[in-house]
């Protein structure tokens, strides 16, 4: 780990404008330091402003209040030293799999062979080899995530953000999809954001669990999880996983429930 956070958040804070001309405070002082190589998770209620704050670090929305760094440099919009996987996969449905792949290093200026080699080395890491020249019409919702996946590490990015990214998926798809990404992680080394709204996914891949609060967002709690690593989805039926998850759920049940109520 490096003695400066590779990402850091300052008193982070975004409001928007209603239709009727009021300011709605989204998130509120939001601070965090992430260290180069953590698998760090946001949980919380509906409407806490995860997504939103994923999308500020992107560089896809400007923050109100505070600041971002990333290396000790201030994000002023999106850059190359990040990069987003979300809920939907998002590919081109007119490029292949390798094509999709190879898209940001093209955008990038990378020479077509050099991009398409390292296309393929991604597209090998996340179990796609044989199926390259696919559509992404032609594979399954995994499959599409998979790849999603491998265009964003293509790019090399220094944070890699993921808005719940396996939510689409059926149960038994999801839990392969959280063993996959480990396994990647664990090759990469990445420095990752994850949203989830499930927190026995967090606590499976998390170093940490950052807990935020109902809207106006900002930070409850920040749990370190300290299961061994490697991890197997057999570690699901530990006892101490069973105490994290519950210990979570504790801070998030509340803001849960308020929610809820306000829908009614």
């Amino acid at each position: 780990m490096s003695a400066q956070p590779l990402l850091e958040l300052r008193n982070a804070g975004r409001s928007f404008r209603t239709p009727d001309g009021r300011d709605l405070v989204v998130l509120r002082d939001v601070n965090l330091a992430v260290n180069e190589g953590e698998f760090v998770s946001l949980v919380g209620a509906s409407g806490c402003g995860k997504s939103t704050l994923l999308r500020i670090i992107h560089g896809l929305i400007p923050l109100t209040t505070g600041e971002i760094r990333v290396h000790g440099q201030v994000v002023q919009g999106p850059g190359r030293d990040r990069a987003m996987v979300f809920q939907q996969d998002s590919l081109l449905p007119w490029r292949t799999v390798i094509d999709n792949v190879a898209y940001g290093l093209l955008l990038a200026k990378v020479p077509k062979d050099e991009a398409y080699h390292r296309a393929q080395q991604f597209v090998d890491m996340v179990g796609l080899r044989g199926f390259e020249h696919y559509y992404p019409h032609q594979i399954s919702g995994g499959m599409r995530q998979r790849t999603n996946v491998a265009r964003a590490l293509a790019v090399n990015p220094k944070v890699l953000l993921m808005d719940e990214p396996f939510a689409a998926l059926d149960a038994q798809t999801r839990e392969v999809m959280q063993r996959e990404l480990l396994r990647i992680w664990q090759t990469e080394k990445k420095t990752v954001l994850f949203v989830t709204h499930q927190i026995d996914e967090a606590v499976f891949l998390s170093d940490r669990v950052i807990v935020l609060g109902a809207r106006p967002g900002t930070v409850r709690a920040d749990i370190r999880i300290d299961l061994p690593r490697p991890r197997e989805l057999t570690i699901k039926r530990s006892a101490r996983f069973a105490e994290l998850v519950d210990e979570i759920w504790a801070l998030v049940e509340r803001d849960v429930v308020a929610a809820m109520s306000v829908t009614k």
